[in-house]
């Protein structure tokens, strides 16, 4: 549903990690995670996540992280299905694009953390949205930086036009109803590709 925007969000949100030391960094997919809540029928509340996750950051900080829309996991396979199918609509990726001040976030010492605002753009379904959020951004060691957002993402489902794909899941599980905004939760962690720089 929501999970898109989930998706995107939170791969902006790694830009914000120090990398004018390094020359390149690389997601650490087994170390990253995105997550999107939903409730159905007003009170039964569930989390939901993408399994897989990619992205980089080049020299100049221009940041790209990819979702795999196919990894959704719901923990329901029917509806990661039909999650893919009427939400997603087979598409591949969903791709999050923005560029972060090296310089600033560079002065970060192994340990130090600031929070940081963040704008960048998701593309999906062939669509742009704008992307807006504060983020946690901590230096974990010389080579990585993790970086998490600060609270919560609140992502309507209006945003990329696809109320009534929802509205297709809800009659199809037989649903009362199936909120249209997702609190969205990042962990986004970064390695350095030149450890040694």
């Amino acid at each position: 549903m929501t999970l898109f925007n989930i998706t995107a969000s939170a791969m902006a949100l790694a830009l914000m990690a120090p990398m004018a030391v390094a020359e390149t960094w690389t997601l650490n997919g087994d170390m990253s995670n995105i997550a999107f809540g939903s409730v159905k029928n007003e009170y039964n509340g569930e989390v939901h996540h993408f399994s897989t996750l990619s992205g980089s950051v080049d020299a100049q900080g221009q940041v790209v992280v990819s979702v795999p829309l196919a990894s959704v996991e719901t923990m329901i396979d029917i509806r990661n299905e039909r999650m893919r199918e009427l939400v997603f609509k087979n598409s591949p990726t969903a791709t999050v694009s923005a560029t972060v001040d090296m310089v600033a976030l560079d002065k970060l010492g192994v340990g130090e953390s600031m929070v940081a605002e963040t704008e960048g753009t998701l593309s999906l379904l062939g669509q742009e949205v704008a992307l807006y959020s504060d983020l946690f951004v901590i230096r974990v060691g010389e080579d990585k930086v993790m970086v998490t957002t600060d609270g919560m993402l609140m992502l309507a489902t209006d945003e990329l036009g696809v109320d009534a794909a929802i509205d297709q899941l809800q009659d199809i599980a037989v649903l009362d109803s199936i909120t249209r905004v997702s609190p969205v939760t990042v962990r986004l962690v970064f390695d350095s590709d030149t450890p040694d720089s």
